[in-house]
């Protein structure tokens, strides 16, 4: 087994040594406890139609895996809905998730910001909507912009979402901490 690395990711070492004063002085915090922080990343698949193709889900799974250097777990369906041949806890899951948390999450997000969206054909930016508690969602349509993935490993197109949790008092404080970490949103008035 790999030892693991004893440096801190890049951007937690800036976050702790740069962005935490930056952001209270920029936000016009009182208390360095109101700066915002990123508490964890979920990335997630849902298997769609193909939910009864073990082929799919074991390339989902590996992708995922690869992307984001940790095992996934299956999501169980919590509702059954007659319309999609679902019943609850039943059968193949519905999608798979990883949360990731501190050393791998700002590794995580350093490669998607740095590595992975620049490599987005015609790429404007990504959009700005955040939910009323400050955290954002980030829909991307197929796995082929992370390098960590061969060719034969992006045949089987399929897209994931990946949530943001953040601690903050507004989606404005969430977005300023984003941009410190380089998120590259789209201009205002610009399209996607």
């Amino acid at each position: 087994m790999a030892k693991a690395s004893t440096t801190a990711p890049r951007l937690k070492a800036l976050y702790s040594d740069t962005y935490v004063k930056e952001l209270q002085a920029e936000l016009n915090l009182s208390n360095v406890h109101q700066v915002p922080r990123l508490e964890k990343i979920v990335v997630s698949v849902g298997t769609g139609k193909k939910n009864d193709d073990k082929r799919h889900l074991e390339a989902v799974r590996n992708t995922v895996t690869k992307i984001t250097g940790q095992k996934p777990v299956d999501r169980l369906a919590k509702k059954s809905i007659a319309g999609f041949k679902i019943r609850a806890g039943m059968g193949n899951p519905v999608g798979i998730s990883v949360t990731l948390r501190d050393a791998r999450m700002y590794e995580f997000l350093d490669r998607l910001v740095n590595i992975a969206l620049p490599r987005v054909r015609d790429f404007h930016g990504v959009g700005v909507k955040f939910d009323k508690g400050g955290n954002y969602n980030l829909g991307i349509t197929e796995q082929s912009i992370f390098p960590e993935l061969t060719f034969e490993e992006t045949q089987l197109l399929h897209g994931l979402q990946v949530t943001f949790a953040i601690d903050s008092e507004e989606p404005a404080h969430s977005r300023a901490l984003l941009e410190k970490f380089g998120m590259p949103f789209e201009k205002e008035g610009g399209k996607r």
